[in-house]
């Protein structure tokens, strides 16, 4: 018989780590080619770790709740073989990340003996940080300290690649000023200190029922709490007269089912058009790091999209202002579809720059949405109601039925004032109005 290592595979370009949430199979369990083994999750996707063999699972080496590295070998599979002493390695076991992991370990070795200076990167108690971002560290001369007063913008305030990533590209390839203890980081640990509060105990009854929280919801309920405390939400609302959109997708939604196989919704409409916002107000395109504003080269559209548990999730359409509305609607179908399925892969969610809600799908007229950070800004899309309406025309004011909606923007008032906030979503306004009703697709 020979073994066979299931290591931790890529999930993605950012991805160096990964929870185990649950075992499917246990010691001495047969396996088929394909099937699921464990399921694992990252800050934000769920998802599962199948075997590239036939065989019998014969030993595992964590356990559930332990944060495995992509790379590391997680079980070992009997397969049918010659020789029992044969350790065939998985195909996923060369990933290039742990090469990259190694060859970075190698440069950040070489600096540090050529220097004789950079001491070796550690997390403490109070910061961990992942041995993905502590090998970009050591190969951009990243010291300690430096690396202590990054912001954090991961789950509990953890340092991510793109966080040292930006870091890096605003040093400007000059040495980083590190800011003195009483600065924003020695506040954290000062109120890191003090008691937490403790919070009030709900009487609970013999006939209530108590829900434990899922991984997911917890992680949602922080990141809420977090936006709220370090964004000022701001909201503006604006009404949009969608009656031509409605008509022309009436007219042509048919047409291009059968063409493209695809359903033609309103949303691909209404982020196409945000799209086009962001383009002609590209300061809703940022984020806020400490005292310094990134402004983002691509449009990353957010779609937050609600799964089967209750849950939200938000993948992003990467580079959404260079799809036409054919390969919108593929993007939007494509991304709804696997997060209902659960077949989201960590990068579907990660470099969003702007975020787009459609609280209307669940009979909402408006909403004020929680900020996904480190974004600055979040659009609500309103039911589509049919009411009574003036219209004007050359020949005077009349009453008619209309299709209309509310656009709901929350914005960071600590970067976007009232005036860029209430033009930003104006334009998205005008954009829906002046829908070309003859437009081909």
């Amino acid at each position: 018989m020979a073994k066979f290592e299931l290591k931790l595979p890529k999930m993605g370009e950012s991805v160096a780590e990964a929870t185990i949430t649950s075992w499917l199979k246990e010691v001495g369990d047969p396996i088929e080619l394909d099937e699921a083994v464990l399921e694992i999750a990252t800050d934000k996707v769920d998802s599962e770790v199948p075997s590239e063999v036939d065989g019998i699972l014969v030993e595992k080496f964590f356990n559930e709740n332990d944060l495995v590295q992509v790379g590391q070998v997680i079980a070992i599979i009997e397969t049918e073989g010659d020789d029992d002493n044969d350790v065939l390695e998985s195909s996923a076991a060369e990933e290039p990340v742990a090469e990259e992991e190694k060859a970075a370990e190698f440069v950040g070795q070489t600096v540090s003996v050529a220097q004789e200076t950079v001491k070796p990167l550690a997390s403490s108690e109070e910061r961990f940080y992942s041995p993905l971002v502590k090998n970009i560290a050591k190969e951009e001369g990243v010291s300690q300290e430096e690396l202590d007063n990054i912001i954090g913008t991961g789950v509990d305030n953890r340092v991510t690649k793109n966080d040292i990533l930006n870091f890096i590209e605003n040093r400007n390839g000059k040495p980083q000023q590190v800011q003195p203890k009483v600065e924003a980081p020695a506040v954290q640990n000062i109120q890191s200190e003090k008691p937490k509060p403790t919070p009030t105990p709900v009487l609970v009854s013999g006939e209530d029922e108590v829900i434990e929280l899922t991984r997911m919801g917890k992680l949602i309920a922080h990141h809420m709490v977090e936006s709220v405390q370090t964004s000022a939400h701001v909201q503006s609302f604006i009404e949009a007269d969608v009656t031509k959109i409605w008509n022309w997708r009436n007219k042509v939604k048919d047409g291009f089912l059968k063409r493209e196989g695809e359903n033609l919704t309103f949303t691909p409409i209404f982020m196409e058009a945000v799209a086009k916002a962001l383009r002609d107000f590209p300061m809703m395109n940022i984020s806020l790091q400490g005292d310094t504003i990134v402004k983002k080269k691509n449009i990353n559209l957010g779609m937050a999209a609600s799964l089967a548990n209750g849950n939200l999730i938000v993948p992003v359409i990467k580079n959404a202002d260079q799809l036409n509305l054919v390969g919108m609607t593929k993007q939007v179908n494509d991304l709804a579809n696997r997060a209902r399925e659960n077949q989201l892969k960590p990068d579907d969610i990660q470099g969003g720059t702007y975020t787009v809600t459609n609280v209307g799908t669940f009979g909402s007229i408006m909403g004020t949405p929680i900020i996904n950070q480190p974004q600055v800004g979040i659009l609500a899309l309103g039911a589509i109601r049919k009411v009574p309406a003036v219209i004007e025309t050359t020949e005077g004011d009349f009453i008619g039925i209309r299709y209309r909606m509310f656009l709901s923007h929350s914005y960071d008032h600590r970067v976007v004032n009232g005036a860029l906030g209430g033009q930003f979503v104006k334009a998205v306004k005008d954009y829906l109005e002046a829908w070309d009703s003859n437009r081909e697709i």
